[in-house]
C-alpha cells in the first residue's frame, strides 16, 4: 500500500470519528438543557419553542451523520474503488481533445454526485423541514430550481473549467499562477453580478415600500456613509419561513436585501439593528478581509496541485491508472476537505470574531436592546438552539452560540 493511500486513510477515518464524536456531544448536551429555557432568554422565549429548537437541531444533526456514511463511502469508491479512472477511461474511447475529455469527466463526476444527494436534500426539505413548519416548497419549485441550478453550472462553469483545464495544459511551469488569476477574476466577477443577474433567477426581489421604515433605513446608511442600488425584499417565503438580511455585491452594485419572513415579524427598530449589524461588516472591511483570505489560500491551493500533479504516488495512491491533469483537478477537490476539515475551528473563530466586531458597530450606530430583541425573535423563528456544545460549535458555527452573543452585546 502506497504510503499516501495510509496517509489518506488515516486522516478520513480521523475526520470522520472527528464527526460523529462531535454529532453525539452535540445531541447530548442539546438533550441535557431541554428542559429548561435558558436565564438569559427566560421570558422571551417559551419552553415550547426552546424544545422544538432542541429536536429540530437534533434531527439535522442525526440526518448529518447518514449523510456523513454516504459520502464517506462514495469518496472511496471515487478513488481507491477505482470510480473516477473509470469514467476517465469510458469517456476516453469517444476520442475527444484532452480538454473535452477533462470536461466530460468532471462534469460527469458532478452530475452523479448531485443524483446521490438528491435523497438527502428531498429528505431534509419535504420531511424534516415540512415536520417543523418550515418548508414552503412545492416539488414542482424545487425540480425547477434544480433546473436552473444545472443550466447555470454548464453556462457558467463548462468555460471556467474549459480554461483552467487550458492552462494546466498548455501554460508552462507556472499555469497555476494564470489559474489563480482566472479563478480571482472569475470570482470576483460573480460576487458583482450575483444580486443583480444570478439571484433573480431564483427569487423575486422588489424595492421596499414600507415609506417610514425605508426612510429609517435611508438615514443609517447616510450615517454609516454606505450607498446602494437600495434596498430589497425577497421572496424567501415562496421556499420556507426562515428568516434573514444580508447585503451582496461590490463597488456601485451592492445590494440590501431583507426576507419578507423577517419583516413581518420584527419592528422597525429591531430591522435598523439588524441593518446596522450588516453594515458592521462592510465598514469593518470583513468582506475585504474574507475576500483576500480567500484568494491567499486558493492561490496556496493551486500551488500544492501544481506540485502534486507531478508526482507518479499521487496518482497511484488514488488507484488512477491513467494520470491526467483533470483526474489531478478532481482528486484534490475530493480529496483536501479531509485534510483542512480539522483547520475549521480557525475559519470559525475568525468568523465569530467579526461577528462580535459587526454586533460592536451596531451597538454604536443603533439601539443595542433592538438588535438583542432582533435576534432573540430570530432564534425562536428559526429554531435555533440556545443550547449548542461548545466543542461542536468551535468546529461548525460561524456566529457565536446565543447566550454568549446576547452577552456580549449587554456588556458595557
Amino acid at each position: 500500500m502506497q504510503t499516501f493511500t495510509i496517509i489518506f486513510l488515516s486522516f478520513l477515518i480521523a475526520s470522520v470519528l472527528t464527526r460523529l464524536w462531535l454529532s453525539v456531544r452535540q445531541i447530548n448536551h442539546i438533550k441535557q438543557h431541554r428542559d429548561a429555557v435558558p436565564q438569559a432568554f427566560a421570558g422571551k422565549i417559551s419552553l415550547e419553542d426552546h424544545q422544538k429548537a432542541a429536536e429540530y437541531s437534533s434531527t439535522k444533526v442525526r440526518l448529518g451523520r447518514i449523510t456523513l456514511g454516504w459520502e464517506t463511502l462514495w469518496l472511496l469508491i471515487w478513488t481507491l474503488g477505482g470510480g473516477i479512472n473509470l469514467v476517465d477511461s469510458w469517456w476516453n474511447g469517444f476520442g475527444l481533445s484532452t480538454v473535452w475529455t477533462g470536461i466530460a469527466v468532471i462534469l460527469s463526476v458532478v452530475l452523479i454526485s448531485a443524483l446521490l444527494d438528491l435523497p438527502f436534500s428531498l429528505y431534509s426539505t419535504f420531511v424534516i423541514e415540512e415536520k417543523f413548519g418550515f418548508n414552503k416548497m412545492t416539488l414542482k419549485i424545487w425540480l425547477v430550481d434544480l433546473v436552473k441550478s444545472a443550466a447555470l453550472m454548464l453556462v457558467i462553469g463548462v468555460p471556467l473549467i474549459a480554461l483552467i483545464l487550458w492552462l494546466m495544459d498548455q501554460a508552462g511551469q507556472y499555469w497555476w499562477i494564470y489559474a489563480w488569476s482566472v479563478w480571482t477574476a472569475f470570482s470576483l466577477l460573480m460576487i458583482w453580478a450575483y444580486p443583480a443577474f444570478i439571484a433573480p433567477i431564483f427569487n423575486k426581489f422588489t424595492p421596499l415600500q414600507d415609506e417610514s421604515l425605508k426612510s429609517r433605513i435611508e438615514s443609517l446608511l447616510t450615517r454609516c456613509g454606505f450607498k446602494s442600488q437600495g434596498v430589497f425584499v425577497v421572496d424567501g417565503s415562496r421556499r420556507s419561513s426562515h428568516g434573514n438580511a444580508y447585503f451582496s455585491g461590490f463597488g456601485r452594485n451592492k445590494r440590501i436585501v431583507f426576507y419578507d419572513t423577517l419583516l413581518n415579524t420584527l419592528s422597525e427598530n429591531e430591522v435598523e439593528a439588524v441593518l446596522a449589524h450588516e453594515l458592521g461588516h462592510f465598514k469593518r472591511n470583513h468582506i475585504k478581509k474574507s475576500m483576500l483570505l480567500s484568494m491567499i489560500i486558493t492561490l496556496g491551493g493551486f500551488a500544492l496541485l501544481a506540485w502534486l500533479m507531478q508526482s507518479d504516488w499521487f496518482y497511484a495512491s488514488m488507484n488512477i491508472q491513467n494520470p491526467t491533469t483533470h483526474s489531478a483537478l478532481i482528486l484534490f477537490m475530493m480529496i483536501l476537505p479531509i485534510f483542512t476539515f480539522f483547520i475549521s475551528p480557525l475559519f470559525s473563530a475568525l468568523s465569530r470574531k467579526h461577528e462580535f466586531e459587526a454586533d460592536d458597530f451596531a451597538k454604536q450606530q443603533s439601539d443595542y436592546k433592538a438588535l438583542i430583541s432582533a435576534l432573540v425573535n430570530m432564534y425562536r423563528d428559526n429554531a435555533s438552539t440556545l443550547t449548542p456544545d461548545p466543542v461542536h460549535s468551535m468546529f461548525y458555527d460561524s456566529h457565536p452560540p446565543a447566550s454568549i452573543r446576547i452577552a456580549h452585546l449587554e456588556s458595557a
